[in-house]
């Protein structure tokens, strides 16, 4: 399958879903002419947030038809005070005053994540201008991790003609211990398989195969993996596995005879970040293989983040793997 059809068949399948998503980033014209193609192509209904008339203005002189889309001041909704309110009690703690809560609230990438956390949409899509540290943060505060994992992380589908395979973490956690790498797994696993519709079989990569190396490096690898077995015994995983041990048949036979996951992986964890982003770049630049992504894992509800130099394809195809993971 190319890059192009599994993102055809995300973006159908996320259409019939009938989900709403939120736009925060009103102020970019790349957001507004998404909203107008997610709109458009039913692939959501899209709720954007600013001054509606500036919107309306900014709209028309780039020629990007906002018609079905909402639009939410959040300076003058009468959902300020109450996000305000429940920002101060989550982080009253931390010693942040209620006015500071609100003039958090009146930013946008907030504001929308308070209103992801409170039912109002299904997922979140920003980034086009803010920093990633802004929206994580935003998410993490507000939005909250899902239960049952430890960490938020990421990971690159890397799709082949032949084959699409899930990379993780490429773009997020410098250096995962045990539990979280266990975390990563689990999350990339479950992700693979909505996005894909594939079983997941996952290989917890690393420079040695069944013991053929002793490290502290490997040791942290096999923690990662009892943890998995341990937590999600659904979950098809084996490790250490090296990198050919874990894709190609032959190899995976000879060096891991017995292995259900070695040779026939399509998930691939990486030990750290420095080998996962590594890793990732050598399979698209060397390897030919389209990369879609970083998807954001690991929060409560889809909150993703996007580069500051996406297109309007890449907000478009974004926000259909989020509408689409919404749920699950």
């Amino acid at each position: 399958m190319s890059e192009l059809e599994l993102l055809v068949k995300i973006r159908e399948n996320a259409s019939r879903k009938k989900r709403t998503l939120l736009l925060p980033e009103s102020h970019d014209d790349r957001v507004l002419k998404a909203a107008e193609i997610i709109t458009r192509d039913g692939i959501g209904s899209v709720i954007t947030l600013g001054n509606e008339e500036t919107i309306r203005a900014k709209a028309a002189s780039i020629g990007a038809n906002l018609q079905g889309v909402r639009i939410i001041d959040p300076e003058k909704s009468e959902l300020l005070s109450n996000f305000a309110n429940i920002f101060y009690n989550q982080r009253k703690h931390k010693g942040v005053t209620i006015e500071e809560a609100r003039e958090t609230m009146k930013r946008d990438i907030f504001f929308g994540a308070m209103m992801l956390k409170e039912g109002m949409a299904h997922a979140s899509v920003a980034g086009s201008t803010a920093s990633t540290a802004d929206v994580m943060r935003a998410g993490i505060l507000c939005v909250g991790t899902k239960e049952g994992i430890s960490i938020v992380s990421s990971f690159f589908l890397m799709v082949y003609p032949e084959i699409t395979y899930s990379f993780g973490d490429c773009a997020v956690v410098p250096d995962p211990d045990a539990t979280q790498l266990a975390d990563i797994a689990i999350s990339t696993a479950d992700n693979h398989k909505i996005l894909t519709g594939e079983e997941p079989y996952v290989a917890m990569l690393s420079f040695s195969t069944k013991g053929s190396a002793k490290h502290k490096l490997v040791d942290k690898v096999l923690e990662a993996t009892a943890i998995i077995n341990q937590k999600r015994p659904d979950i098809k995983v084996d490790g250490e596995l090296q990198f050919d041990a874990a894709i190609v048949e032959g190899i995976g036979k000879k060096k891991a005879p017995g292995s259900e996951v070695a040779g026939r992986a399509n998930v691939l964890i990486f030990p750290d970040l420095q080998a996962g982003n590594i890793g990732y770049k050598i399979a698209q630049r060397l390897g030919g293989a389209e990369a879609v992504g970083p998807v954001v894992q690991g929060l409560k509800l889809p909150f993703f983040d996007l580069s500051r130099g996406c297109s309007v394809e890449d907000i478009v195809n974004t926000s259909a793997i989020a509408l689409l993971m919404a749920g699950n």
